[in-house]
């Protein structure tokens, strides 16, 4: 199976497109005022002009308005909605969009409880716990919690870098990888060799399988 690769936090053009060019599947724009990563409603009408087809656009929300959603789907063509809060399934579902839940991880029991309750969903993202932020921590967490069964498409976040996404991949077996920290120079500003290198480790993998 291939593993797909969204590279989340994107601000800039240059990253965009350095994304593109070595083969994410997937970008993330964060509508999340505190996080360092996050972006304008005009900022990314801006970005995703350069995102060609077959490539996911995400937004990224955390414990939005109804309001705030709905203005985001006015200005910009999402294919994927992102909710990382504590957001409920009804919530979640109410946009008339394709999205995905991410869950901070504490014990694999939670893991369990959240492909039940959003059983709806395109996915459950699995992210390490921190009781002061919601992801982007730069930490991953213990692969050993996450479930063999699986009744939702996985995809892994939580401190992966190109130097632990190879085994990452080979250990837990998800259906995506998601990254922002660990292909970074500073917060918010990607750096295209980590991005590249990260990408081809994913493939890797894949190869090898």
């Amino acid at each position: 199976m291939n593993t797909r690769v969204k590279i989340c936090g994107l601000t800039r053009v240059e990253d965009v497109k350095a994304a593109v060019a070595s083969g994410a599947d997937a970008l993330g724009f964060v509508f999340y005022e505190p996080s360092p990563r996050a972006v304008s409603i005009e900022q990314v009408k801006l970005l995703a002009r350069h995102v060609p087809a077959f490539v996911s656009v995400v937004g990224l929300f955390v414990n939005p308005s109804v309001e705030q959603v709905r203005d985001v789907l006015d200005h910009i063509p999402l294919d994927l909605l992102q909710f990382h809060g504590d957001e409920t399934a009804d919530f979640c579902e109410q946009f008339g969009r394709r999205w995905i839940k991410a869950v901070r991880v504490q014990d694999a029991g939670q893991i369990e409880r959240a492909f039940a309750e959003y059983h709806s969903a395109a996915g459950l993202l699995v992210d390490a716990w921190d009781p002061a932020r919601y992801g982007g921590t730069g930490h991953s967490f213990n692969w050993d919690l996450i479930p063999l069964e699986r009744p939702l498409p996985l995809i892994l976040a939580g401190g992966l870098s190109s130097d632990n996404v190879f085994r990452a991949v080979e250990q837990v077996k998800p259906w995506a990888v998601d990254v922002s920290g660990g292909v970074e120079k500073s917060k918010g500003i990607k750096d295209i060799e980590k991005i590249s290198e990260f990408i081809k480790e994913v493939h890797r993998v894949c190869k090898i399988d």
